[in-house]
């Protein structure tokens, strides 16, 4: 009934019409890598000291 292409036709269709990316104009990862990396140590230090706590206050 309805046709459509299949969607790695349509992206690839999208990316042609595109310029290239130049170097050192698109978006770096490593700030992104920073922020992760921050937010899982501190829910793992949290986690951490949460757990210290509640043994330290003998809470079962």
């Amino acid at each position: 009934m309805f046709h459509r292409k299949p969607i790695e036709e349509r992206i690839a269709e999208r990316q042609a019409g595109r310029p290239a990316l130049k170097e050192g104009r698109h978006f770096e990862h490593g700030p992104a890598k920073f922020v992760f990396v921050f937010v899982l140590v501190f829910v793992v230090v949290g986690h951490l000291a949460g757990l210290l706590v509640l043994m330290a206050l003998d809470v079962h």
